[in-house]
C-alpha cells in the first residue's frame, strides 16, 4: 500500500468516529468603570452558572455550536448580555467593565473574522501552534502548512514564500520588526527561532499584496502580537528535545503586567539521525519578557526584551551516503578530522508607548535595539571514497564497495565574526474620522556592522591538489608532468568590513468602508518611502530612495452565499541589507540597488458550512514582475548574493485552502499550491531561480477519541516537489538544472491529557494546582522519507565529472513530550 493510501485510510478512520459534543469555556475579569475588580457578580448562561471572585476572575461552561447569552448581573451595577457562539474545547477570553448608568448589550462573533478576510491575512490559532508536532515545532512550523510558503529543512525556522528566499520575509512582534543572525549556514546551528509560542495571543500572515504599513520586503508579512495576562498562571513543557517555563504575572491594581518565557533547546536527537555520525553539544538558550504598564486609560507603556545564547561545538565523525540508481547503486564514505565551534548572542530591546489623544487620534512611538555577537570557527578535514556498489544479491560483497571511483581529501578553515547593532525610532499615528482610517509612520534605522570573513577550502584529488579555475596559474596536468605553479586554495574569502548603513523610512495609508448598492466594499490604499546610503570603511555609496504604492479592494456581494473578492497589489521594494551587499568575494558593493517587484492578487474567500460546521475555501492567483534581481545561490539555509542587479525574473502560481472543522470542534486544512519562478541574468534566457518549488500539498489534521476525549491525536503533512540541485563553485548555474527528489515527510503526535482542572471543583492533592497536565508522543517523518537539502559535488578522478551527492536530512525519530499548565 503506498504512503497516500495509508495516511487517506488513517485519517478516513479517524474521522469516521465522531459523534461526541463537548462544552466551550467563556473567562475573564469583570472590572468597573476605575480598572477595580468585582466581586460577586452573577455569571449564567443556558442554565450554568458562574460567580466572579474577589479578583474579578470567573470562568463557566458554554454549550458549543450555537448562539447563546452570557448574562452578567450584580446587586449595584446594571446587567451586561453578550451573545457569542464557541467551538468545541475552546476557551474565550472576555473581559467586562460593568457600569451603573445603563444596561450593555452586544455580540461576539468567534467564528468568522471580516477584517482579517477583507485584508487577505491568515489567522492561526495559538493553540494549533502549541500542539502540531514538528521537528522544529513553533510558528514556522504551521507556516510551512500554508500554501505558496515552502520549505525542505526542517532543522530550520527558514521558509520561502512565493519564490522569494529566506531573506524576503518581514516578521513583526508587537508592532517591533525583529532580526535573526547573520553567519548561520545550517538548520543545525538555528537552534530557537526569536517567537516564544508560550507568549502569543495572535498570529497573523499575509503571503502577497500586503498593506503600505509593513516595511520594505518582497515576499510576506508575519505579524505577531504577544499575550497581556490578566492573572498568575505557568506553563511548564519538557521533551527530548528541550524544554520551556512561562509564567504570567498581574500586580494588585492590574496596572502592571508581565508575562516571561525561558527555553532550552538541544538538536542532538535529530542531527545523531542523520548520515553523518557526530559529537554534536549544541546549547540554545534565550529568556524573552513583555512588560506592560497601563499608566491611565489612555496611556500604556510597554517593553519587549529577548536575550539569547546558541553555542554550537560540531565534530563530524563518518559519513556514508547511498545514492544512485537500482542499476547503478553508488555510495560516498568520509572519514572526518576537526571542529566547529560556532556561538551566537543576541540581545534584543524594544519600548512602546501608546497614547490616545482624542477619542479618534492615537499616536505610539517605538524604540528598538538589536545586537548581536556572532563567531563561526571550523577546521574540519575530510578523505572521501566515492565507488560503486555491489548490487549482485548473491555475491558475498553484496552491498559494499567494489570499484573506486574517486577519492580525495578536503580541507575547510573559518575565522568568521560578526558585531551588528542595529537601533530604531519609530513615531505612527492613527486617525479616524467618519467611515475613514488615516494612518501613518515615520522611521529611522541606523545599522553598524564589522564584519571579518576569512574562510578557504583546500581540495586533494587522487594525490594532486585542485587549483580554482578564475586565477592565471601554470598547467597542472599531473602525473604527467611535475607541477611547478604555487599551491593555492580551490576557495579563497578574506574580507574586512566596517560599514554603516542609514536608512529614512515613512508611510501613510488610508481606509474605508463603505456599499456600492446593496454589496459591502473595503479601500485601501498607501505609499511607502524608503531612502537609505551606505557608508564607513573604504567604500562611500550613494543616497538612494524608493516610492512604494500599494492598492487593495475587497468586496462582498449581497448573495446568499457568504463570499468575498478581493484585488491587491502595488510595487514593492527590498532595499539591500547587510548581506545582500556582501559579494562572493566578500567585500561590500555600497551601491547594490534595492529589488523590485509589482504584485498583483486576485483572491476569493467562500464561507460555508458543510456537515453543520463551518469551512472556509480560501483561493489565490498571483503574479510578480521582478526587476533589479540579486542573483543568489542557497547552500543549506545559507544565502550568497551576486552584490549585483543584472536579472530579471518573474513568479507566478495559484494557492488554495480549505479549512474548517473536519472534526467538531478543532481546526484543520488541506492546502495545495502550485509556483512556477524563473530569472533572466544578463539576456542569457530564464532558468528556474533556487527556490521554483512547482507543487506543494500541505495537511494539518486535529483529532480526538469520541469515546475517550482526552487522548488526541496531530498530523502534519508536507509534500513538496524538488528544488533546483545547485551547482558546483565556479560552475555556471545555466548547465545545472537538475532537481533534487521531492520533500515528503510526515510528523504525528499523540496526546493524553491526565488531569483537566478548567473544568468543575479543583481536586484537594497537589494535583489540584494544575489546570491541565498532558503527555505526549511523537514520531517524526513517521515513513522515514529520505530528504535532501542540498548536494555534495564530489569529482571523479577518472572521467573528471562531479557527482552531485544528495545532503540527507532527519530520519524517523521518536520524541516524548510533558506539558502543564498553572
Amino acid at each position: 500500500m503506498s504512503v497516500y493510501k495509508i495516511i487517506f485510510v488513517f485519517i478516513a478512520l479517524w474521522m469516521s468516529l465522531h459523534s461526541f459534543a463537548q462544552s466551550a469555556r467563556v473567562k475573564g475579569l469583570i472590572l468597573d468603570k476605575n480598572n477595580q475588580p468585582i466581586e460577586n457578580v452573577n455569571i449564567t448562561v443556558a442554565g450554568n452558572r458562574a460567580q466572579s471572585n474577589e479578583n474579578g476572575f470567573y470562568l463557566v461552561k458554554v454549550p458549543v455550536n450555537q448562539n447563546v447569552a452570557v448574562i452578567f448581573t450584580h446587586v449595584s451595577l446594571k446587567k451586561a448580555t453578550v451573545f457569542l457562539t464557541l467551538k468545541t474545547d475552546e476557551d474565550y477570553e472576555f473581559n467586562l467593565v460593568m457600569n451603573d448608568q445603563e444596561e450593555q448589550m452586544g455580540e461576539i462573533i468567534v467564528t468568522t473574522n471580516n477584517k482579517k478576510q477583507v485584508q487577505g491575512i491568515t489567522t492561526i490559532a495559538p493553540e494549533v501552534i502549541r500542539k502540531i508536532p514538528g521537528a522544529n515545532a513553533g510558528i514556522e512550523n504551521i507556516l510551512k502548512t500554508l500554501p505558496g510558503v515552502n520549505s525542505n529543512n526542517e532543522l530550520s525556522t527558514q521558509y520561502a514564500v512565493r519564490g522569494g528566499n529566506y531573506d524576503e520575509n518581514l516578521v513583526y512582534v508587537n508592532e517591533i520588526e525583529i532580526y535573526r543572525p547573520f553567519l548561520i549556514r545550517s538548520g543545525q546551528q538555528e537552534g530557537l527561532s526569536f517567537t516564544n509560542t508560550d507568549l502569543v495571543q495572535n498570529v497573523e500572515f499575509s503571503a502577497g499584496g500586503f498593506q503600505a504599513k509593513f516595511g520594505d520586503k518582497l515576499s510576506s508579512v508575519l505579524d505577531i502580537t504577544y499575550r497581556k495576562p490578566t492573572q498568575f498562571g505557568a506553563t511548564l513543557e519538557a521533551s527530548f528535545l528541550g524544554g520551556s517555563l512561562s509564567v504570567d504575572a498581574v500586580s494588585k491594581n492590574k496596572k502592571w503586567s508581565a508575562i516571561t518565557g525561558v527555553r532550552y533547546r538541544n538538536n542532538s536527537l535529530l542531527v545523531n539521525s542523520q548520515d553523518t555520525q557526530t559529537n554534536f553539544t549544541p546549547a540554545f538558550v534565550d529568556v524573552q519578557t513583555n512588560v506592560n504598564y497601563q499608566a491611565s486609560p489612555r496611556w500604556q507603556w510597554s517593553f519587549l526584551g529577548n536575550i539569547s545564547q546558541n553555542k554550537y561545538q560540531y565534530q563530524p565523525l563518518t559519513r556514508e551516503t547511498k545514492f544512485g540508481t537500482i542499476d547503478n547503486p553508488m555510495a560516498l564514505t568520509v572519514y572526518y578530522e576537526g571542529l566547529e565551534k560556532d556561538k551566537y548572542d543576541t540581545y534584543f530591546g524594544a519600548f512602546k508607548t501608546t497614547f490616545k489623544v482624542t477619542d479618534t487620534f492615537t499616536l505610539k512611538f517605538i524604540g528598538s535595539v538589536f545586537h548581536t555577537l556572532e563567531q563561526e570557527h571550523f577546521d574540519i578535514f575530510a578523505q572521501y571514497r566515492l565507488g560503486e556498489v555491489d548490487s549482485n544479491i548473491g555475491s558475498n560483497t553484496y552491498g559494499d564497495v567494489a570499484f573506486t571511483r574517486g577519492i580525495g581529501t578536503q580541507l575547510n578553515h573559518a575565522r568568521n565574526e560578526l558585531d551588528a547593532l542595529i537601533v530604531n525610532t519609530e513615531i505612527k499615528g492613527f486617525h479616524d474620522w467618519r467611515k475613514n482610517q488615516f494612518e501613518w509612520g515615520v522611521k529611522y534605522t541606523r545599522e553598524s556592522i564589522r564584519d571579518r570573513v576569512v574562510e578557504w577550502e583546500v581540495i586533494d584529488s587522487a594525490g594532486f591538489s585542485i587549483n580554482p579555475p578564475i586565477i592565471n596559474l601554470p598547467k597542472n596536468d599531473q602525473p604527467y608532468s611535475p607541477y611547478t605553479g604555487p599551491l593555492v586554495p580551490y576557495q579563497n574569502v578574506r574580507a574586512i568590513n566596517f560599514n554603516s548603513i542609514n536608512r529614512f523610512s515613512g508611510y501613510g495609508q488610508w481606509s474605508r468602508k463603505d456599499k456600492i448598492g446593496s454589496s459591502e466594499v473595503w479601500y485601501n490604499a498607501g505609499v511607502r518611502i524608503h531612502n537609505w546610503e551606505v557608508t564607513g570603511g573604504d567604500v562611500s555609496g550613494s543616497a538612494q530612495t524608493t516610492f512604494s504604492p500599494r492598492v487593495q479592494f475587497a468586496i462582498k456581494p449581497d448573495w446568499e452565499k457568504d463570499m468575498v473578492f478581493r484585488v491587491s497589489g502595488g510595487l514593492y521594494h527590498q532595499p539591500p541589507f547587510y548581506r545582500e551587499l556582501r559579494d562572493a568575494d566578500g567585500v561590500v558593493q555600497p551601491n547594490v540597488k534595492a529589488q523590485q517587484s509589482v504584485h498583483f492578487v486576485l483572491s476569493n474567500d467562500y464561507s460555508f458550512k458543510m456537515w453543520e460546521r463551518p469551512f472556509k475555501l480560501v483561493s489565490e492567483l498571483y503574479y510578480k514582475s521582478l526587476t533589479e534581481v540579486n542573483t543568489y545561490t542557497i547552500d543549506n539555509v545559507r544565502i550568497r548574493y551576486s552584490a549585483s542587479n543584472v536579472a530579471k525574473g518573474y513568479a507566478q502560481g495559484l494557492d488554495f485552502r480549505l479549512n474548517g472543522e473536519f472534526v467538531p470542534g478543532t481546526e484543520s486544512w488541506f492546502s495545495f499550491g502550485y509556483l512556477k519562478t524563473e530569472e533572466n541574468s544578463e539576456n542569457r534566457g530564464y532558468i528556474a531561480r533556487p527556490t521554483d518549488q512547482r507543487l506543494k500539498f500541505g495537511l494539518l489534521f486535529q483529532d480526538y477519541m469520541p469515546n475517550i476525549p482526552s487522548v488526541k491525536i496531530y498530523l502534519n503533512l508536507v509534500y513538496n516537489t524538488g528544488l533546483p540541485g545547485g551547482s558546483p563553485s565556479y560552475a555556471d548555474p545555466y548547465l545545472y538544472q537538475n532537481r533534487l527528489n521531492d520533500y515528503r515527510r510526515v510528523d504525528v503526535g499523540f496526546s493524553k491529557v491526565l488531569l483537566d482542572n478548567t473544568t468543575g471543583e479543583p481536586k484537594a492533592n497537589w494535583l489540584g494546582n494544575f489546570k491541565e497536565l498532558a503527555i505526549g508522543l511523537e514520531i517524526f517523518n513517521l515513513f522515514n522519507n529520505q530528504n535532501a537539502i542540498t548536494n555534495t559535488w564530489v569529482r571523479d578522478v577518472y572521467s573528471k565529472n562531479e557527482y552531485a551527492i544528495p545532503n540527507y536530512m532527519t530520519t524517523r525519530v521518536f520524541n516524548v513530550k510533558l506539558s502543564a499548565r498553572l
